[in-house]
């Protein structure tokens, strides 16, 4: 079923439907979690700052998720010449790189009033500068070579290399002394948050990851018909 939406006449019709759902969705579960987020108690130690946590947090997350995006594509793209995986990897680039920007900016609005300071370099901190730039580059480097197949090939190379940095990320608190707290979530012992807090935090991930869905496919979309326009233009030209 996967492989053979990456047809993509396939794809646009499969996907037709679904976009309405998904915006829907996307929006409505937006609406509940900045309702939970505004609702919920003051953390007995952040006080009011934690409402920061239920921006920036799913963000940080969407930021990983959609380079995951973008690194999978990248290699069905280099490896198997697909139009529609170039695609989505080109998709995946700009709403990665404002998630990552968006999390950044909150983590650095957390970061003063709890450590005193708006940025330290430590291990977390840095590595997701790393991963914005990464984005950055990568959509630089497609905008910069006027040939879409050379720009989608060294494209594909740097989306590769630039996941070797997700680990780094992920596991960044874990391997170094960093004054970043580690994981609240996944936790042997069950998550640190208590009920009232995980909960919005938990709807506003899943809001950001539909709406990070719903402009990932409205992208590809988007690009399939840019395409399309184009082969009709090159085919015009031809026969004139």
């Amino acid at each position: 079923m996967v492989f053979g939406l990456a047809n993509p006449d396939r794809f646009m019709r499969f996907t037709r439907p679904l976009m309405p759902v998904v915006w829907a969705a996307a929006v409505g579960l937006l609406l509940a979690g900045t309702w939970l987020s505004f609702t919920a108690p003051e953390d007995y130690q952040q006080l009011d700052t934690v409402r920061i946590m239920f921006v920036h947090v799913p963000a940080a997350w969407l930021g990983l998720a959609a380079y995951v995006a973008l690194g999978v594509s990248s290699f069905f793209a280099l490896v198997f010449r697909h139009p529609l995986a170039d695609a989505a990897a080109r998709a995946a680039a700009l709403p990665g790189a404002v998630f990552t920007a968006l999390a950044l900016a909150t983590g650095s609005l957390w970061g003063k009033p709890m450590w005193g300071a708006w940025w330290v370099w430590d291990a977390r901190l840095t590595s997701v500068v790393v991963l914005f730039l990464f984005y950055v580059a990568y959509m630089a480097l497609r905008a910069a070579i006027d040939d879409e197949a050379k720009a989608a090939r060294a494209a594909a190379v740097l989306g590769l290399v630039g996941l070797v940095n997700l680990p780094i990320v992920k596991f960044s608190v874990d391997w170094w002394n960093t004054l970043h707290q580690p994981a609240s979530l996944l936790r042997a012992e069950g998550p640190s948050m208590t009920a009232a807090h995980l909960t919005p935090l938990l709807v506003m991930g899943l809001a950001y990851m539909m709406l990070f869905t719903a402009l990932w496919l409205t992208d590809i979309r988007t690009e399939v018909r840019r395409r399309r326009v184009l082969t009709m233009r090159a085919r015009a030209a031809q026969e004139a």
